[in-house]
C-alpha cells in the first residue's frame, strides 16, 4: 500500500471508465463468475460481480501478493477500482490465478474492504501462511476517517483466515498497532513466513521509528499463528544514513541458495523502485549491491513466491495520468512477473519467465519502411551512425502482443542506441543505452527521463535484447540479467524503429519480430 496514493481512489472519476483498447480483454462474463484473461500483464476486467452486494470490477492492478500451492498460483492483488461508489472504501483484495505465469483467470473479490468505522476501511498489502488445513492472511487495515482516528490508529495488522483460499472471514479480534517507539501512523504491510532456521512465524511490518522516523522492518514472532500472540523483537533492518529512505513499503525475505535476500520498494527518493539486500544470515547484516534494483521506477511493491523449482517476483507496472505519453507515474497498473536469476556472487538478475517467452512463436517478416539520416543496411542487420545527426531505421505497427528480439552493440561511446516507439505520427518513446551514464534510459516524446536501471556497457559487445509489450506495458530485458518496464501508450498501432543519437555509432543484428 502506498502512503501518497491511499486517498487516491476517492478522487477518480468515471471519466477513467473507457480503457484505451490496449486493455481490452477476451471473454468474460458479464454477471458473476470467473474470467479468462488474454493479456500476459493482466488487470481487472470490465463487468459486474458479486452476490449480496455486487460491484464492476474494472480497475487496476495494486500490491500484489502471490502464493503457491499445488501446481497453483494464486496471485492476490489490491484492486483499484476505476469507479468507486461515494462512501465506500477501497483497494479490496482480489485474485488471479494461473497455472503457467501466461495466461490467467481473474477470480474477483476475496477479502472486501471494511466501512467507515472499521479499522480496514482502505485494505493494504499483506501475506499468507498455511498451518495445518488453515490459511492465514494477514493484511494492513488502513482508515483516515477523523471520527475513526479520535480512538484508533490509522494503520493496523488485521487478519482473514479460510480452508479453501475462496471464502475468507476476517477476524476481528485480530488486531496489531504499532507497539511503543513506532509510529501507528505508518505501519503496515505484513510478510509472514516460517523461519525455518528457528522454526517460529515471523512477521514483518513496514513502519517508522517514533519520534526520530527511520524507515525499518520491524519483526514479530509467534510458535503458533492460531494463538494470535505474536511479539515485537525489534527491527530487521533499519535504512542506513546513506539511503535515509522514508518508508520500505511491501517488504519480503526470503533464501535461494546460501543467501537471503530482503526486498522491499521505495517511492520517495531519488532512487524509487523495488530494492533488495542480501545476507548469509537472515539476521543479517545485510549487504546493499551495487545495482540493488529489480527493475526501474515503472515497476513497483514486487513480491515473490516460488514453485519450489524457480522463484518469481510480481510487481505492477505503473500507469499513467493522464493516460498519455506525458503523464505522471500514478499507482498501480498491470500485473508484471520477472524470474529472479541468482548471479555467480549471489546477487539477482531478472529475466522473462520461460511461459511467457515461448508464447511468441510465430516469426514475422522484418522490413524497413523509411530512414533517416546516416543508416546502413545489410544481410539483414543495420548500422546507425548519428555523428552527423540523429539515424533512424522505421518499421511497422507492431500489434498488441509482441516480441522483438536483437543483438545491439555500440562502436563509441558517446551518444545513446536503442529502440524507439511512436506514440503518434509525429512524437516517440524510447529505450536506450547510454554508455557514457552506464544504464539502459527510457524517455517520453517530450524529452523527460522517465525510468532507467544500472547496466555496464562496453563497446563492441552485443547486448541481447529481449522486448515483450502487450498493449501498453512493454518490458525490455537485456542479456537476460536487467529488466525495464515500460508504459507506452499507443505502441501497438504505432510505427517502431531503431535509433542511434548524439555522435553514438551502433549496429543491429539478428532483429526478429514474434507474434503469439
Amino acid at each position: 500500500m502506498k502512503l501518497k496514493y491511499i486517498g487516491l481512489a476517492a478522487a477518480i472519476t468515471l471519466s477513467f471508465l473507457s480503457c484505451s483498447n490496449d486493455d481490452k480483454y477476451i471473454g468474460g462474463s458479464i454477471m458473476g463468475g470467473e474470467t479468462e484473461m488474454s493479456s500476459i500483464y493482466p488487470a481487472p476486467p470490465s463487468q459486474w460481480m458479486g452476490g449480496d452486494e455486487p460491484y464492476y470490477s474494472a480497475g487496476y492492478t495494486g500490491d500484489v501478493m502471490p502464493y503457491y500451492e499445488d501446481g497453483t498460483w494464486h496471485i492476490y492483488f489490491l484492486h483499484d477500482a476505476i469507479n468507486k461508489p461515494a462512501g465506500k472504501g477501497f483497494h479490496d483484495i482480489h485474485e488471479y490465478s494461473t497455472t503457467n505465469l501466461s495466461t490467467f483467470t481473474y477470480e474477483g473479490q476475496r477479502i472486501p474492504y471494511g466501512g467507515q468505522d472499521e479499522p480496514d476501511f482502505g485494505v493494504g498489502t499483506g501475506s499468507m501462511v498455511k498451518v495445518g488445513s488453515t490459511y492465514y492472511f494477514y493484511y494492513s487495515g488502513h482508515n483516515e476517517i477523523a471520527a475513526f482516528m479520535a480512538n484508533n490508529p490509522r494503520e493496523s495488522v488485521l487478519l482473514a483466515t479460510s480452508t479453501d483460499m475462496k471464502t475468507w472471514t476476517k477476524q476481528p479480534s485480530f488486531k496489531i498497532t504499532a507497539p511503543a517507539g513506532y509510529y501507528d501512523y505508518d505501519f503496515r504491510d505484513p510478510q509472514v513466513f516460517q523461519n525455518p532456521d528457528d522454526g517460529k512465524y515471523w512477521m514483518l511490518v513496514s513502519t517508522q521509528t517514533d519520534p526520530s522516523r527511520k524507515a525499518v522492518l520491524l519483526k514479530f514472532t509467534t510458535t503458533d499463528p492460531a494463538s494470535g500472540n505474536w511479539v515485537p523483537e525489534g527491527p530487521l533492518y533499519t535504512t542506513t544514513p546513506e539511503d535515509s529512505y522514508l518508508m520500505m513499503e511491501c517488504a519480503d525475505v526470503f533464501k535461494m541458495g546460501s543467501y537471503w535476500y530482503m526486498m522491499f520498494s521505495e517511492n520517495w527518493s531519488g532512487n524509487k523502485g523495488t530494492h533488495y539486500r542480501m545476507a548469509t544470515s537472515i539476521n543479517g547484516p545485510w549487504t546493499k549491491p551495487v545495482n540493488d534494483l529489480i527493475d526501474g521506477e515503472y515497476y513497483y511493491a514486487a513480491k515473490t513466491a516460488s514453485d519450489g523449482s524457480k522463484r518469481y517476483a510480481f510487481g505492477w507496472a505503473a500507469r499513467k495520468a493522464p493516460e498519455n505519453d506525458t503523464g505522471g507515474r500514478e499507482w498501480a497498473g498491470n500485473l508484471v512477473i520477472h524470474e529472479l536469476v541468482q548471479n555467480s556472487d549471489g546477487t539477482l538478475a531478472t529475466k522473462a519467465p520461460d511461459a511467457v517467452s515461448t508464447l511468441f512463436t510465430q516469426n514475422t517478416p522484418v522490413t524497413m519502411e523509411s530512414s533517416t539520416g546516416t543508416v546502413t543496411e545489410s544481410n539483414g542487420g543495420y548500422t546507425l551512425n548519428s555523428t552527423s545527426g540523429t539515424a533512424m531505421a522505421t518499421f511497422g505497427a507492431a500489434g498488441k502482443k509482441v516480441r522483438i528480439g536483437a543483438q545491439l552493440s555500440l562502436t563509441n561511446a558517446t551518444g545513446a542506441a536503442g529502440f524507439y516507439f511512436n506514440v503518434s505520427d509525429n512524437t516517440y518513446y524510447k529505450v536506450v543505452l547510454e554508455p557514457a551514464q552506464n544504464r539502459i534510459a527510457a524517455y517520453n516524446s517530450n524529452g523527460d527521463l522517465v525510468t532507467r536501471m544500472p547496466l555496464v556497457i562496453s563497446q563492441g559487445t552485443a547486448y541481447n535484447i529481449d522486448i515483450i509489450a502487450d498493449g501498453s506495458v512493454c518490458v525490455v530485458y537485456i542479456n537476460g540479467k536487467v529488466a525495464l518496464t515500460n508504459r507506452i501508450y499507443g505502441r501497438d498501432q504505432q510505427k517502431w524503429g531503431i535509433i542511434a543519437t548524439g555522435g553514438a555509432t551502433a549496429s543491429v543484428t539478428g532483429l526478429q519480430v514474434l507474434k503469439p
